[in-house]
């Protein structure tokens, strides 16, 4: 069974080591999020400012 996930949209605000970036939801939270799947494979340039798609676990929305 797969995990259940939320989508929310958001802005990248800082970008961290090990391709960690700090996120910027459209609720005004904040969350620590990576890059994983397709993206990270093709080495796609990601840099603060940009608006992204975030998948959230809704075991632990931080």
């Amino acid at each position: 069974m797969e995990e259940q996930k939320w989508v929310h949209e958001g802005l990248i605000t800082e970008s961290l080591p090990n391709d960690m970036f700090r996120f910027r939801l459209d609720n005004e939270d904040l969350i620590l999020g990576y890059v994983s799947g397709r993206i990270r494979h093709s080495f796609r340039r990601i840099l603060p400012g940009d608006r992204v798609k975030i998948e959230v676990s809704r075991y632990d929305s931080t």
